[in-house]
């Protein structure tokens, strides 16, 4: 009885690893004042090698972009990714669609929520990881209306006040 203990605390399962983001590619900061952010995904970026390169150097946007789930997979519509410099005739389309890589239990997750809350699904950033694979954090978020993005501000003005006050007081 004792030994069977033993052995299943020998099998634990290891930990995955933490991966940081190591190098910031594109942010969508108005992401979070036009919408309030519900689930946050981390999904890989299936991509053409002079559209890596692109990126690598650090251009590219995802301001205008979103998400949407067709045919069971998720799709990257509207997103912007310059041609890189040195492509010669096998450049991307700075434009396309591009497929995100997620698991099928994630992908019916956002399916459901944005068939049936009327969610959307917004791109936050896109970054490499300290393994240099393309991610995009992906969420699940609803939209502010004007009232709602009043009050953020005003509470965002009311913390920076009172980090001043407290910061003078101190």
């Amino acid at each position: 009885m004792h030994r069977n203990a033993y052995i299943a605390a020998l099998m634990a399962r290891p930990k995955p690893p933490i991966f940081e983001k190591t190098k910031i590619v594109a942010e969508n900061r108005r992401a979070r004042y036009d919408y309030s952010i519900d689930t946050v995904y981390e999904a890989g970026i299936a991509l053409v090698g002079t559209e890596v390169k692109s990126l690598r150097s650090g251009t590219g946007s995802i301001a205008e972009s979103y998400a949407e789930v067709k045919d069971g997979q998720v799709w990257l519509i509207n997103s912007n990714v310059p041609e890189f410099s040195h492509g010669n005739r096998f450049n991307h389309e700075p434009k396309r669609a591009r497929k995100l890589l997620l698991k099928e239990r994630e992908i019916n997750k956002m399916h459901g929520a944005v068939a049936r809350d009327g969610m959307t699904l917004v791109p936050l950033m896109i970054y490499f990881n300290s393994k240099g694979r393309a991610k995009v954090e992906l969420a699940l978020a609803k939209g502010k209306k004007a009232h709602d993005k009043r009050e953020a501000t005003k509470e965002r003005d009311w913390k920076r006040e009172q980090g001043r006050l407290m910061r003078d007081r101190g």
